[in-house]
């Protein structure tokens, strides 16, 4: 049995999750629903047998739909007032916008917790990405600051993600604290216009309180450690370098390639958003039907 669910939002990040979706031993993908019915994803998604709205979730609610599952990948602004919707009616809601309705859910890190919430927030790309890198310094040795510098390809921007700049660095600065164990954190994104189109890059800063060559070996394996982690659902998770590590200061680089699945595979911020969303609504389906969840990294 699956739990039959619906992504609100028909660009890039909500059909991307479509084809994740897909693969999913848990969830079926039902209906799409978004607000342009000319949009590609709306079109991809009824070529592959979906039900599809272009009037908005409270009109598809209105109809009586009822899914057990809604992921929501439209903005920050937009969720606000879905996330009121769905609370109002009972459906559990993954939240693929930096709105922060809900907990924070790190896939790599906190997926077991929340599992019985109405609401859980998926941060941010940049978030999935290097929250992961944080926590495993911090669980070695405590993280006095992190400073993150999440630099993507101009070209998987698409328009939820440029209207979201204000919220993606505000919530995914509270998320390197809250779950990456950080006194204090600090997020900047960059968007790239290079040609071709480069990954997914982030950088990672960490001043740490116990900078011995001792203390360094064991955050770099806890790096390593957390890396393989991370590829176990996201396969293009991967090192730029080796840590890099001077007095109390940890530099951390990594790349995302994606999986090519909607758009090319230079969008791995796309990508890692998605994959994350879909372990994550995976986890909540089988909490519900009383299977095991996930454990905290």
């Amino acid at each position: 049995m699956k739990a039959k669910a619906a992504i609100v939002g028909s660009g890039n990040i909500g059909t991307d999750l479509l084809f994740k979706l897909q693969r999913s031993e848990w969830i079926q993908p039902v209906w799409m629903i978004g607000i342009d019915p000319a949009s590609d994803g709306l079109l991809r998604a009824k070529a592959l047998g979906l039900e599809t709205y272009s009037d908005g979730l409270q009109t598809t609610l209105d109809r009586g739909i009822r899914p057990d599952i809604v992921f929501d990948a439209t903005s920050a602004r937009a969720h606000v007032r879905h996330a009121k919707l769905l609370r109002e009616v009972g459906i559990q809601a993954v939240d693929l916008t930096p709105a922060a309705r809900g907990p924070y859910v790190i896939a790599g890190v906190n997926l077991g917790e929340h599992l019985d919430s109405p609401n859980v927030n998926m941060v941010t790309c940049g978030g999935q990405a290097t929250v992961p890198m944080v926590y495993a310094v911090n669980r070695v040795t405590k993280v006095s600051y992190a400073e993150i510098v999440a630099t993507i390809s101009s070209k998987s921007a698409g328009q939820g993600t440029r209207q979201n700049i204000d919220e993606f660095t505000q919530t995914t600065g509270k998320a390197l604290e809250a779950i990456g164990g950080a006194r204090r954190g600090k997020a900047i994104i960059i968007l790239n216009p290079a040609e071709p189109p480069i990954l997914m890059r982030d950088t990672i800063y960490c001043q740490i309180e116990n900078g011995t060559q001792q203390t360094f070996r064991q955050v770099e394996k806890s790096i390593h450690q957390m890396v393989e982690h991370m590829k176990t659902f996201v396969p293009g998770y991967r090192l730029n370098r080796d840590p890099i590590f001077k007095d109390d200061l940890v530099s951390i680089s990594i790349e995302v390639e994606g999986l090519g699945d909607y758009l090319p595979v230079y969008a791995g911020n796309l990508d890692i958003m998605t994959s994350a969303a879909a372990r994550t609504g995976d986890e909540l389906v089988r909490f519900r039907f009383g299977k095991q969840g996930g454990d905290r990294a």
